[in-house]
């Protein structure tokens, strides 16, 4: 299995320095709950679909290695509360080998 490291700064601000699978098709809101780095039922609520901003995310560094943002994100992140201008929705954050490297910090909870 392929991994890089993606660094997180969950809801508490502890960072964790984690492996992140590139050969699962995994994006960074799963990662999030499979290393169960927010509480159960506060993040990707609506199961990944870009339809409620729980998993929000800022990105602290390589955003150059990201795909740009959809349409779907772009609304919903429109309608969110927290919104920076680095905000992003990890359920739409697929992981790839080129975000080796990647520092996000979790959003607030709404």
């Amino acid at each position: 299995m392929d991994t890089i490291k993606i660094t997180i700064t969950d809801r508490d601000g502890e960072v964790h320095a984690v492996d992140a699978p590139t050969d699962m098709n995994m994006n960074v809101m799963e990662l999030i709950r499979s290393y169960e780095l927010a509480p159960e039922g506060t993040i990707g609520v609506c199961g990944g679909m870009a339809m409620c901003a729980s998993c929000q995310c800022y990105i602290l560094e390589g955003e150059e290695t990201l795909e740009e943002m959809g349409d779907e994100e772009e609304a919903m992140l429109s309608e969110a509360f927290n919104v920076k201008d680095s905000s992003r929705l990890s359920c739409q954050l697929f992981i790839t080998p080129e975000m080796d490297g990647l520092k996000i910090e979790l959003a607030p909870e709404e």
